[in-house]
């Protein structure tokens, strides 16, 4: 287990190209990292890694019929994974990078276990420039709750260190979250707007949005 300290230039939290190569380097080999979001810290790894993903599930103690979802850094990723209409292009420029997940239907390529044998995949572009920088390198992660399954959400990098421990490789430390709750969930299949989970953008928010 490591912890990676960000530092701050120009307001921005930033990590040395070393050990941003360490942290590439210990996904690529189908390890668990926790990375700082503007929601909460989230648990990454490889989403097309099986094992990887399985990893994940077992160090949150999470049920495996319980998906989990990816972040991406830009609308191409996102597409890749996902299947888009005009309503979610909608509110992927209205409100990402943001505290938006988009539940739509998934691509051929994404692995069921990750989205627990359904036809659904949850997508989101982080407000948070280390997320982007991790993931421009890398490629879309997984993208859960640094925390044990139903306890509560990590604020800071220390509230996932002790809940996940030495299951979890590299810790990236960027300080508190700035919104410290989870994102909003929206599911958009069938012609179906759904809020699956309310956070900081509003039912009205998004209903507002989608009749621009």
């Amino acid at each position: 287990m490591e912890i990676i300290r960000a530092r701050e230039e120009g307001g921005v939290p930033t990590i040395q190209d070393s050990d941003k190569k360490r942290i590439l380097a210990e996904l690529s080999a189908g390890r668990l990292i926790v990375y700082p979001t503007e929601t909460v810290y989230g648990l990454g790894c490889d989403p097309f890694d099986e094992t990887a993903v399985k990893r994940a599930y077992m160090a949150k103690r999470r049920p495996f019929d319980m998906a989990m979802s990816v972040v991406v850094s830009n609308l191409p990723m996102m597409e890749e994974l996902g299947v888009l209409d005009d309503r979610a292009r909608k509110l992927v420029k209205k409100f990402m990078p943001g505290p938006l997940t988009l539940i739509v239907a998934k691509r051929p390529s994404v692995p069921e276990i990750l989205t627990a044998s359904t036809n659904e995949i949850g997508i989101r572009i982080p407000d948070h420039p280390l997320a982007l920088s991790l993931i421009d390198a890398f490629g879309p992660l997984v993208t859960t709750s640094a925390n044990i399954h139903s306890h509560k959400n990590p604020i800071t990098c220390q509230d996932a260190i002790n809940d996940l421990g030495e299951s979890v490789s590299i810790y990236i430390d960027a300080g508190p979250s700035k919104l410290g709750r989870p994102s909003t969930i929206v599911q958009l299949i069938d012609g179906e707007m759904t809020i699956i989970r309310q956070g900081t953008i509003t039912e009205q928010q998004i209903e507002a949005a989608l009749n621009e």
